[in-house]
Order: C-alpha cells, then structure tokens, then sequence
C-alpha cells in the first residue's frame, strides 16, 4: 500500500497537474465543455499508452530503433517551442481560433500528452521504474501510475468552473504566461538533448 500511494504521489507531481491544466484550458479556449471533455479523454488515453509502452517495452524498443533519450528531447523541444510561440502571439496555438472544428489542430496528443503530460523527464522517470521494479512491485507501480493520470483526468474536467473563475481575461494572460513557460521549458528540454549527444566528445 505504501508503495501505491508513493507511486501514485510521485508521478501526480511528475506530470506537473497546475501546469497542465493552465496548458489545457489555453489550447482548449473558446471549446465547449462536451469538446474539453473529449479532448482530456484523449490526452489522458494517449498518455496511457505511451506510459504503458515505455514501462514494459521502452528500452527495448528505443534500443531496437536507435532512439535515444536526448534524441527525444530534441524533437520535444521544437514541438513544444513550437506550440509557446503562438501562445505567447495569439494566446492559442496556430489555426486554433475561428475555424471550423474539424480544421482544427488536434491538441490532445501533441503537445497535451506529449509533451505536456508525457515530457522528457516523465519519460525517464517510467523507463527507470520499468527497470527496477519486478513481479508485484510493478503491477502495483503501474497501478500508481494509472491513479495519477486518472487524477489529472478529474483535473482538468473541472476547467470549465476554473474558466468561469478567470473569465476571456484572465485566461488569456493565462495563455501568454504559459507561452513564455513553455519557451523556456522548450529552450531547456533541447539543450539537454543537445548537451547530450555533445557530452561524450567533450570528455
């Protein structure tokens, strides 16, 4: 039981839920409810599997590929820098406001699950969990895992009231602070990826 509540602990802080649902309600602005609902399902359900992958396939499967972390972070970091640049312009991403629901851009999976929810740091802490724990002591860490993103999932239903609390204002500051995080989440993510691959030729 100890185990379970650590886990579920441990990652609910991981997948940094404020943050989260700041990111959520600025790329879900001007959504319905019913549409900010559909959109949490899939995050959530997108980062499931991702997590699912990696705690019992990752490094097998980056290795069979020739994936690296660092090659993650990159790509992470584009996306994300990406995604904070029109925020911080327009307060939404790109095409996201005044045009017909299905030109939107689809949010839930990148950048809400990824990277957002499933981030580069996530990433290694479910690769290093998949490594350690054996027999029981991984099924209850992935039962640890599930109760955390299940909690987030209960996050960010509850925007629509933390919306109504904001109003169009607030929310937009909302958006363009968040832009400017992600920024320098962005600028972070990729210099590690970078300092990575550069770390074996300096030394």
């Amino acid at each position: 039981m100890s185990l379970l509540i650590s886990t579920w602990i441990k990652f609910f802080f991981l997948f940094a839920p404020f943050f989260v649902l700041s990111m959520f309600l600025a790329l879900t602005r001007g959504e319905s409810a019913a549409a900010r609902k559909q959109v949490a399902n899939k995050a959530i359900i997108a980062a499931i599997a991702i997590a699912l992958v990696l705690l019992f396939f990752g490094s097998s499967l980056f290795a069979v590929l020739g994936i690296t972390l660092d090659s993650f972070r990159i790509g992470s970091g584009i996306l994300l820098f990406m995604s904070a640049l029109s925020l911080v312009k327009d307060g939404t991403r790109n095409h996201a406001v005044g045009m017909p629901s299905e030109e939107r851009d689809d949010v839930s999976v990148v950048p809400l699950a990824v990277p957002t929810i499933i981030g580069p740091a996530t990433i290694g802490t479910i690769l290093v969990y998949g490594a350690e724990l054996q027999g029981w002591d991984l099924i209850v860490g992935l039962m640890g895992l599930l109760l955390a993103l299940g909690s987030l999932l209960v996050l960010l239903y509850s925007s629509s009231i933390i919306e109504r609390l904001l109003g169009r204002t607030g929310l937009n500051v909302l958006s363009k602070i968040t832009g400017l995080i992600l920024a320098a989440m962005a600028a972070q993510i990729f210099m590690s990826g970078v300092m990575g691959f550069l770390q074996p030729m300096v030394s």
